[in-house]
């Protein structure tokens, strides 16, 4: 059973990723709430990071801060189309397992995307490898694909 601490944190990157979108809906700097999104849910500025998103085919990693902006926002990669700008009326959280050892934090699981004024939604399965950031985590892996 996953921890309150690995909940908290999931909720908060999928409220991250919500916010970047209503954000860029509301003409507002999306793009730096994307980078202060990035800041606080990945291990970018102090680790190396590897990063699979969900929607990737051509480039498949995005293992660098600016990668992964680029994925979030619609930057330098022709592939991306701004996974956060979609903009996602809410991500559900429908399954976690988790595995918590003294050196190691996995969380494994799937969201449920229901894009704004949609009715489809899409399936993603996802595993985060997790580091201790203070009182809460930052991703250090992260893989998520469509089921």
């Amino acid at each position: 059973m996953a921890s309150d601490k690995i909940k908290q944190f999931l909720n908060s990157w999928k409220n991250g990723v919500i916010e970047i979108g209503k954000v860029f809906l509301e003409d507002g700097d999306y793009v730096k709430r994307a980078e202060d999104f990035l800041s606080v849910h990945y291990a970018f500025d102090t680790e190396e990071v590897l990063f699979k998103p969900t929607f990737t085919k051509q480039k498949l990693f995005r293992n660098s801060h600016d990668l992964a902006l680029s994925y979030f926002v619609k930057g330098k990669i022709e592939e991306d189309n701004g996974f956060a700008l979609k903009p996602w009326e809410s991500i559900d959280l429908v399954e976690l397992n988790s595995i918590e050892e003294t050196s190691l934090k996995v969380a494994m699981g799937a969201f449920k995307f229901k894009p704004m004024n949609q009715n489809e939604t899409t399936l993603v399965a996802f595993t985060f490898f997790l580091i201790e950031d203070g009182s809460s985590f930052k991703i250090k892996v992260h893989h998520s694909s469509p089921v």
